[in-house]
């Protein structure tokens, strides 16, 4: 986010110069540059830099304030021995343990063989909820297996990776 506000700082700057021109002279056999801020002294510039940086703090305070926290009961699950074209289901159950509703935007797997789902309602501070996981192994699919399940929510960090596991038979 950080980066974000430097780049947006630096582009006002640019901007704010409207009519700047650079300016490149010779003296003393050395090159100098400078820059003409277009009537704004660097002190000024400094002042509107300070005010934008200000703001966006003020912005990211804004919208980490709809951020909220949750817990897992498990990041890792391990199905054991399944055999091919099996369905293999667990739950994740996952808590919201910050102020603001929990609302989970999406899950997806990393391939076809496992579907997950999502709860459809916000979780309310303190409580809990399920993501379904289905593992169903193709036929050809044997040894062992090693998937994830994303989970993007109104977190920070916004996501969260769930892993699976299951040696097939």
């Amino acid at each position: 986010m950080k980066k974000i506000v430097y780049f947006i700082s630096a582009l006002y700057v640019v901007s704010a110069c409207g009519g700047s021109s650079i300016k490149v002279k010779k003296q003393d056999e050395k090159m100098i540059s400078a820059v003409e801020a277009g009537g704004q002294s660097e002190k000024e510039l400094d002042a509107s830099l300070e005010e934008i940086k200000k703001e966006e703090e003020q912005r990211e305070k804004e919208i980490l304030a709809n951020y909220t926290t949750l817990s897992f009961n498990e990041l890792e699950h391990d199905y054991g021995n399944v055999k091919e074209e099996s369905d293999n289901t667990t739950h994740f159950i996952v808590t919201n343990t910050g102020k603001k509703p929990l609302i989970i935007e999406k899950v997806e797997a990393s391939c076809g063989c496992t579907t997950p789902e999502k709860p459809d309602q916000p979780i309310l501070p303190g409580k809990s909820d399920k993501i379904k996981v289905v593992f169903h192994p193709k036929p050809g699919q044997v040894g062992e297996q090693n998937k994830t399940v994303t989970v993007t929510a109104n977190t920070e960090p916004r996501l969260t990776v769930l892993k699976i596991k299951a040696f097939v038979k």
